[in-house]
């Protein structure tokens, strides 16, 4: 067993134990202290690295041969990082539009990259294919136990951090992996009582879809320019939760989210994707208040959390062009 394997084996993970930091600009707008759970300075850019670090260290224990991930961009960030640190192949299947700079940072940490379909469906397909290749292990980007388990650590570094429980957890929505983590972490150190306030933009929005029909359903499409929530249906664990937990699911315009990445950048030198500036956006666009005002959250919040699930998907370029194609300055 080289280095590596002998580390995974011995338990240690690929994660960061990231900062808790309170925000005084984001404070003044909600009114009352928010933390922000510094996810953006993971090892591999976002939150995915914990729940797929675990993943892969359990796969590689098992005699994995090749990692296979399909991704929007973070989650095959994380599995190619996690594959160069197991000495372990991958293979990383992509939309055809992915970002350039996500294919070099690919390409940076080993792995194959292929470019497969219009959307993360599609490109899952064909990772799905490849797995079936003897000793090639397919990752989920979040639909799946271990994957959860590997989340619910972000929790128990609140607690440790808090002591007490938050008023409220704000995260951002994809195909639901994060959700169900923190969910899970939640009932894990005993704060499966704290309301979680589920984001997403219209247009990548399969969880609120899926809450307002009780049951799972298809976008026909990813129309929002958040990309990296553009799962057409969300983790069935994910609508679950909902009958367990806390958990007020809220859209978002594509525009809020890309003016909570502007705004956010100003207030905290922090560069993020529009899919975390949906999170962000429940405080800047005044979501929070409403939500206070119209009874479905204290209006005496001792405090908030927001997670800042980070993103490999941007740069000060990118960010313009998405302001000038939602017609910001």
């Amino acid at each position: 067993m080289d280095g590596s394997l002998a580390q995974c084996a011995q338990g240690e993970h690929f994660h960061l134990v990231t900062p808790l930091l309170e925000s005084w600009a984001l404070s003044q707008v909600v009114g009352t202290t928010v933390f922000l759970k510094c996810e953006n300075v993971q090892p591999a850019g976002s939150f995915k690295i914990r729940g797929i670090g675990h993943f892969c260290q359990e796969m590689a224990k098992k005699g994995c041969r090749h990692l296979v991930c399909s991704s929007g961009g973070n989650a095959g960030v994380a599995a190619a990082y996690c594959a160069r640190k197991l000495g372990i192949p991958a293979t990383i299947v992509l939309p055809e539009g992915a970002s350039q700079s996500v294919v070099r940072r690919l390409q940076g940490e080993g792995a194959e990259v292929q470019l497969t379909g219009k959307v993360w469906d599609e490109a899952n397909l064909r990772a799905q294919e490849l797995a079936k290749r003897d000793g090639w292990v397919a990752v989920p980007p979040f639909d799946h136990p271990l994957v959860w388990e590997g989340h619910t650590s972000l929790v128990r570094e609140l607690k440790a951090a808090l002591g007490t429980p938050p008023g409220a957890l704000v995260l951002a929505v994809g195909g639901g992996g994060l959700l169900a983590g923190v969910s899970a972490g939640l009932a894990e150190v005993g704060w499966q009582h704290v309301p979680i306030v589920a984001m997403e933009t219209r247009g990548a929005h399969s969880f609120n879809a899926a809450v307002e029909a009780g049951r799972l359903v298809t976008l026909p499409n990813i129309t929002s320019v958040a990309k990296c929530l553009g799962a057409k249906t969300v983790a069935a664990r994910a609508l679950e939760c909902m009958q367990e937990f806390e958990i007020i699911s809220e859209m978002v315009e594509d525009r809020e989210a890309v003016n909570a990445v502007q705004r956010f950048l100003d207030d905290e030198r922090m560069l993020v994707e529009p899919a975390c500036g949906a999170a962000l956006a429940a405080v800047y666009s005044g979501l929070l208040g409403r939500l206070q005002a119209e009874g479905r959250l204290s209006p005496a919040l001792a405090s908030i959390v927001v997670i800042v699930c980070g993103g490999n998907s941007i740069d000060s370029r990118e960010l313009q062009a998405l302001k000038a194609q939602l017609g910001q300055s």
